[in-house]
């Protein structure tokens, strides 16, 4: 059953902070509980391969772009503030301030690309071992009676289409965002916010849907459900997928922050969405 509204009102400060801390929770229960280690040695080879591959096909060629364009806008800045009056000279050092600040803008925001890219591919690849981690977590939280029964061996055909499925409406629900935020960043001076703030809002939605997605999906929720229950669940889930976000965005960190983060999420689905969807056991508890 919903929360009153005036409950929601209350928490709204509250909620987007519970959410972030989830991360750091999951990490000191994978630190204290030797018997998750198992499930976590083959996801964090798959991250180092796909972060080396991800590194060297984008992080680093992309660090080579900024560098050029860097060079680019100084030299023509350079070559513009010659032009001008010797009391207009101090623009020389405002330029290369601005231009140390863009550096770094573009810098982070790279950053952010390749640890999505990371999260995406890792959460991908390692599915199966994620997976295996959510159902430990879930019966250590839950009790192996509320987990939904096992449907057989032919079952794995079906996750795998289901598993393309996903994927598939990610894209579609990420590349709909971006063209609407695109759209609406042609509008002069507040434009650029707001695309930037979309590009934000979007990545975190995304990230959310990841990390989030074992214990649903072991649920066999549609695409739609999936995205409902996110959306249900805010602020909470907003700074949950804003920290995981971030997480994932540091470079070696993200090599253990994505397993970290689908317990995080586990952990956040039995707290927060298991007792919505199952009122009687909130009940008993």
């Amino acid at each position: 059953m919903a929360r009153p509204w005036f409950t929601r009102l209350i928490s709204l400060p509250i909620d987007p902070l519970l959410g972030a801390l989830y991360p750091l929770r999951a990490a000191w229960m994978i630190l204290r509980t030797p018997k998750l280690w198992g499930y976590l040695a083959a996801p964090i080879v798959v991250n180092i391969l796909v972060s080396l591959g991800l590194y060297a096909g984008l992080l680093f060629p992309g660090l080579d772009r900024i560098d050029a364009l860097q060079l680019s806008i100084a030299s023509r800045a350079e070559a513009a503030i010659v032009k001008l009056p010797a009391w207009l000279h101090w623009l020389d050092v405002a330029s290369v301030f601005v231009g140390g600040f863009l550096d770094l803008v573009l810098i982070l925001l790279l950053l952010v690309v390749t640890g999505f890219a990371i999260a995406q591919f890792g959460t991908l690849l390692g599915a199966p071992w994620y997976g295996q981690l959510a159902e430990r977590i879930e019966i250590s939280q839950l009790g192996k009676e509320n987990l939904p029964q096992p449907e057989g061996p032919l079952a794995i055909v079906r996750d795998i289409s289901r598993a393309l499925l996903f994927e598939i409406k990610k894209i579609i629900l990420a590349l709909s965002l971006i063209v609407i935020f695109f759209i609406i960043g042609n509008v002069p001076i507040a434009g650029a916010i707001v695309a930037g703030t979309g590009g934000l809002i979007t990545s975190t939605l995304i990230t959310c849907l990841d990390f989030l997605d074992a214990p649903l999906e072991r649920r066999r929720l549609r695409f739609r459900d999936k995205l409902g229950t996110v959306l249900t669940h805010l602020p909470a889930t907003a700074g949950f997928g804003l920290v995981c976000l971030f997480a994932v965005s540091i470079p070696i960190v993200n090599l253990v922050s994505v397993p970290v983060c689908v317990t995080a999420g586990t952990l956040f689905f039995c707290d927060r969405m298991f007792p919505q969807r199952n009122p009687a056991n909130r009940s008993e508890s």
